[in-house]
């Protein structure tokens, strides 16, 4: 996987946008304004990604490439490995549920508008 594969898949879901507020070393994807993926810029080779907690424990338990969140709440956020000790498809699964996990917590106004 690269960051531009990546920013690609992020792209096409509706009300991202991403930015670098923590500087130029961090790419940060958002919907509407919440973050759901960060990703470092120069070397890409980890994501964070949110997660259920109890999901969260099962996926470090299978893969090694899959470790408490880096400077996250280690208890909702993952980093994974995306250099390939992580299958790709389970890494834009993994997107795809981080994703999903802030659009729920989105007032019911905003989801409905991201549809």
């Amino acid at each position: 996987m690269t960051l531009e594969s990546l920013q690609a898949y992020c792209a096409q879901k509706s009300g991202v946008s991403w930015d670098t507020p923590f500087g130029p070393d961090v790419l940060v994807f958002r919907v509407a304004g919440k973050i759901f993926v960060l990703a470092p810029i120069e070397v890409f080779d980890t994501v964070n990604l949110k997660c259920d907690p109890e999901r969260a424990i099962e996926l470090r338990e299978r893969y090694d490439g899959i470790i408490p969140g880096y400077h996250m709440n280690k208890q909702h956020w993952n980093t994974v490995d995306v250099t390939g000790s992580v299958p790709e498809k389970l890494i834009l699964e993994l997107v795809d549920h981080s994703y999903d996990l802030i659009r729920a917590s989105l007032p019911r106004k905003l989801r409905d508008e991201l549809t």
